[in-house]
C-alpha cells in the first residue's frame, strides 16, 4: 500500500494577497497549509451574500428526454457486447477506481466513515479492497485502487492499510481550510483552536494529479477512472458500465437513479448545455419535481480529460453547527465536471440485486440496506479467503 501527497489546503490553488481581517492569523493559516488572501478572497465573495449566494445564474431546464440513457439489460446482446467491452479493457489495466473516503460519519457518532461495518465484521474499507481483490483477479491485470482521505480520516484509513502489501492500493488527502464566523473571524473551538474542514469532493483533480498517481496511471495506458462514494457499495465495478462508457465519444458518464426521499443533485440544461444541480444551486422556482432521477455522485472518466481538466471550480458557503455555534465553510463539488465536461447521464438500477445504489448515510438507512449491501458484497469477499 502506498501513500502519497502532503497535507494540503487552498495554499494549492491560486492565491491572492488581501488586508488584514480582525482576529486573522495569516502565519498561523500558512501553516495549516492555507492560504490566507485566497481564503479572504472567498470570505468576500461569499461571506455575506444573500441566499442566493450560490444560485446559478443563466436559463435552467429540465433535462431533455434524450439526455438521459437506460442502461441496457445485460443479458442482451448490446449488454453482452458492452460488457466484453469493459472486460477487454479491465485485461488490459485501463481502469482505476477512486474511492471519496474524506468522510467522517457525523450521523453515525462522528466515527471514521470507512472503519465502520457495511455489515457485520468487515467495514466500507475492506469491502472496497475485497471488490479491487476481486475484479483485479477477474481481469488478470492491474487495478489501482486510490482513497481520497481528509485531514480526519487519513491517518486512521492510514493505519487500517498498514496489512495491506500492494502497490495498486494508495492514498491521497484532499484539500484543507479552516471555518469563519458569520461575521469574518476565524472559527475557534472553545479551547482556541481553528476549526478544519475538507472544502469538498471538487478537489478531486487537483489532489489527484498532485499524487502523481494519475500521469503514473495514464503512462503505463490506464484510460478510465470510476469515482464513486465510499459508503455506496452499489457503485462498484460493472464491466457493463465500463463498457458504456467507452461505447460512447464523451469524456464523462454521470450515474443517475430514480428518485426516492433524498434530495441531491440533479441532470438539467444550464444554458443549454446538460450539467448537475444541488438544490441549493437551482434558481428559485426552478420546479425539481420536473426532474425524476438523480446524481448517485457515481462518474466515470477518462483519465486524460482530468488530467488536461481546466475549469473555474466554484466554491459555495456551507453553514455548519460545531459545537452548538453558527461556522461558515466554503466547498466545492465534484458535481461541477459536467459543466467543464461534455457529460452524458446514465441511468441505473436502484433497485433489485443489480442495484448501483445503496446508500448508507445513518444507521437506519445502513440497516435498510444491509440484507441488499451482503449480497452484492458476498463473491468479494469470498474471493478474500482464496
Amino acid at each position: 500500500m502506498a501513500s502519497t501527497g502532503r497535507p494540503t489546503g487552498l495554499a494549492d490553488q491560486q492565491g491572492s494577497g488581501g488586508g488584514a481581517l480582525d482576529g486573522w492569523d495569516d502565519d498561523q493559516l500558512r501553516a495549516l497549509g492555507v492560504d490566507p488572501g485566497r481564503l479572504r478572497g472567498l470570505a468576500r465573495e461569499l461571506l455575506h451574500g444573500d441566499d442566493d449566494v450560490n444560485r446559478v445564474r443563466g436559463q435552467v431546464e429540465p433535462p431533455r428526454e434524450d439526455d438521459v440513457a437506460q442502461l441496457p439489460d445485460r443479458d442482451s446482446a448490446e449488454g453482452s457486447r458492452l460488457t466484453a467491452l469493459g472486460l477487454d479493457a479491465m485485461r488490459r489495466g485501463e481502469l482505476a477506481v477512486v474511492v471519496l473516503a474524506g468522510g467522517m460519519a457525523t450521523r453515525m457518532g462522528g466515527v471514521v466513515k470507512a472503519l465502520v461495518e457495511a455489515v457485520p465484521g468487515v467495514t466500507f474499507l475492506e469491502a472496497r479492497l475485497a471488490e479491487r481483490t476481486y475484479w483485479a483477479d477477474q481481469a488478470g491485470a492491474s487495478l489501482p485502487m486510490w482513497l481520497m482521505t481528509s485531514h480526519a480520516t487519513d491517518e486512521a484509513i492510514s493505519d487500517a492499510l498498514a496489512g495491506v502489501r500492494d502497490d495498486d492500493v494508495a492514498q491521497f488527502r484532499q484539500h484543507a481550510s479552516v471555518r469563519l464566523t458569520p461575521e469574518g473571524e476565524l472559527f475557534r473551538d472553545s479551547e482556541g483552536n481553528l476549526s478544519l474542514h475538507a472544502t469538498g469532493h471538487g478537489d478531486l483533480p487537483d489532489a489527484l494529479r498532485q499524487s502523481g498517481l494519475l500521469d503514473a496511471f495514464i503512462e503505463r495506458g490506464g484510460r478510465v477512472l470510476l469515482i464513486a462514494n465510499l459508503d455506496n457499495l452499489g457503485a462498484s465495478v460493472d464491466p457493463l458500465v465500463l463498457g458504456w462508457h467507452l461505447d460512447h465519444d464523451d469524456p464523462l458518464t454521470v450515474e443517475v437513479v430514480d428518485k426516492g426521499s433524498e434530495r441531491g443533485g440533479i441532470p438539467v440544461r444550464l444554458n443549454g448545455r446538460p450539467v448537475v444541480l444541488e438544490s441549493f444551486r437551482l434558481p428559485v422556482g426552478f420546479d425539481e419535481a420536473a426532474v425524476t432521477v438523480f446524481n448517485t455522485n457515481t462518474f466515470l472518466v477518462d483519465a486524460m480529460a482530468v488530467r488536461d481538466l481546466d475549469i473555474d471550480w466554484s466554491y459555495f458557503r456551507v453553514e455548519k453547527a460545531v459545537g452548538g455555534r453558527p461556522a461558515i465553510q466554503f466547498e466545492r463539488l465534484i458535481g461541477q465536471l459536467p459543466e467543464a465536461l461534455p457529460a452524458r447521464f446514465l441511468k441505473v438500477p436502484r433497485e433489485g440485486a443489480q442495484s448501483r445504489f445503496l446508500p448508507a448515510k445513518d444507521h437506519p438507512e445502513l440497516e435498510r440496506n444491509r440484507p441488499s449491501i451482503a449480497r452484492r458484497i458476498t463473491r468479494f469477499l469470498r474471493s478474500r479467503h482464496h
